[in-house]
């Protein structure tokens, strides 16, 4: 089984970045532990600021892996382009945000990306990505 994770912009800061909200483990940390814990599933990992890469990388991967669990990060409620992507593929899409962004800010309560997914798992920090990860299991 081929997963791959896609993070946008600035969450190759986590374990630097607001702690209080997105706690301090770097994702490096925990991709390794991940891909430790399930050694039989073939994870990649990509994460860029950019929003046309994360674009790419969606259109690259969403005909041939067997999921995408993706945490666009402020592009979330921004980018119609990253939606439209999601929409576009075959590949099944796990919508992931480590914080409750139900909680946060207004702005942060829209998502162009979960009229598209097939799941939104949010709120239970980095453990989202496992949870989003055990539902293609």
């Amino acid at each position: 089984m081929n997963i791959i994770i896609i993070n946008g912009p600035n969450l190759n800061l986590l374990g630097k970045r607001e702690p209080e909200v997105y706690g301090n483990q770097s994702f490096e940390s925990y991709f390794r532990d991940l891909k430790q814990k399930y050694p039989s599933v073939n994870l990649d990992y990509f994460q860029s600021n950019i929003e046309g890469e994360i674009i790419d990388k969606i259109q690259e991967t969403g005909f041939s892996y067997d999921g995408i669990i993706l945490n666009s990060a402020a592009y979330t409620h921004t980018s119609v382009g990253i939606g439209d992507a999601v929409k576009a593929i075959t590949t099944p899409v796990i919508e992931v945000h480590i914080s409750n962004t139900f909680s946060r800010e207004s702005f942060r309560h829209q998502s162009f990306i979960s009229p598209n997914a097939n799941g939104i798992i949010i709120g239970f920090g980095l453990k989202s990505y496992e949870l989003a990860l055990l539902s293609f299991l």
